[in-house]
């Protein structure tokens, strides 16, 4: 035995008497947080994503799930990410357009008209060269934009026959000018405010309506303080799964590639089952004893067609249209 191999195992033998462990490869974990109930359909998707990247990449990056709020609000999380914070969230895109404005083309109104169209869109070249951008203007990387929400509708105290009933209604949106624009050019007063107060809100009257996803009306038990919900769709809530760039950087590229495929494949499984579980929502909701009812889509069409030019989001619009080939 020479005097390298002999002090080694002097090395590994003292390191074992005195209970250290030897150098290895340390785990990256990525912190994801979302406002919804576990039981949602992104919350179950998060699941599996932790499931399968942990076992993909033999523990090398673990992920830890946080359910309804416990990391804050969509914003906030998205603002302890960007600060450096490891810390990710399923955000709807509209809310990352002040870093990149074409990525709020995925939440403009009446655009898509099935889950296949946006899911196509959202890993075309034009959109990943996007969310390209948005990591070197925002410090966030975007995992996948295929995570399915379901259509949003209108959530009120009264019918809605046409964007005139919609007059004066104070209605919760999500913060974002897409999203505001588009509550506005449909006739009702936009007011954005957190998720997790919506359904106190609307208990005590602070607000008189809002917009959700059918998943997202029973989650969050919005049928006990509305009496009627309209079918509208107006907006198809894609959202998208962000991380902080720099938990992202620590991991090795092999895993990188590993997590966004199974960001992609997670996002396709949570969107299966927000297209399942939300014609079973509406039921619920209806059972409930709250109004479901369809409406004539076309003056709400109509009312939304100014938003485009509004926000500067023609170019992109037609880049949507060419891609899906329509």
């Amino acid at each position: 035995m020479n005097f390298a191999t002999r002090t080694l195992g002097l090395y590994v033998a003292a390191a074992l008497s005195l209970g250290l462990a030897l150098p290895s490869h340390a785990a990256t974990t990525l912190k994801i947080g979302t406002v919804l109930a576990p039981a949602d359909p992104m919350g179950q998707g998060l699941e599996k994503f932790k499931t399968d990247v942990e076992a993909a990449t033999s523990g090398e990056v673990v992920i830890e799930v946080f359910h309804s709020s416990q990391l804050g609000d969509t914003t906030e999380m998205i603002d302890q990410a960007r600060a450096g914070a490891n810390v990710g969230t399923i955000t709807d895109v509209a809310r990352l357009s002040s870093f990149v404005p074409s990525l709020a083309i995925m939440s403009a109104p009446f655009l898509f008209d099935t889950y296949e169209q946006a899911d196509t869109f959202a890993l075309s070249d034009e959109y990943l060269a996007w969310g390209d951008e948005l990591k070197e203007k925002s410090g966030l990387v975007m995992l996948a934009s295929n995570w399915y929400q379901g259509p949003r509708h209108l959530l009120t105290q009264k019918p809605i026959t046409s964007p005139a009933d919609l007059s004066g209604v104070r209605m919760r949106t999500i913060g974002a000018p897409v999203w505001i624009e588009t509550i506005r050019a449909m006739g009702a007063e936009p007011t954005p405010i957190a998720w997790g107060e919506v359904y106190s809100a609307l208990q005590l009257g602070a607000i008189d309506a809002a917009e959700a996803q059918p998943t997202a009306i029973t989650g969050a038990k919005l049928f006990e303080v509305v009496k009627n919900v309209t079918k509208t769709g107006h907006i198809q809530l894609v959202t998208a799964l962000v991380v902080s760039s720099e938990a992202w950087d620590a991991i090795s590229p092999e895993n990188q590639k590993i997590v966004r495929d199974l960001a992609v494949e997670a996002g396709r499984y949570g969107s299966n089952l927000t297209i399942k579980l939300g014609a079973e929502s509406l039921e619920k909701v209806a059972a409930a004893g709250v109004g479901v009812s369809d409406v004539d889509l076309a003056p709400f069409k109509e009312a939304v067609k100014g938003v485009y030019p509004m926000l500067n989001l023609e170019a992109e619009a037609k880049i949507v249209d060419r891609v899906l080939g329509r």
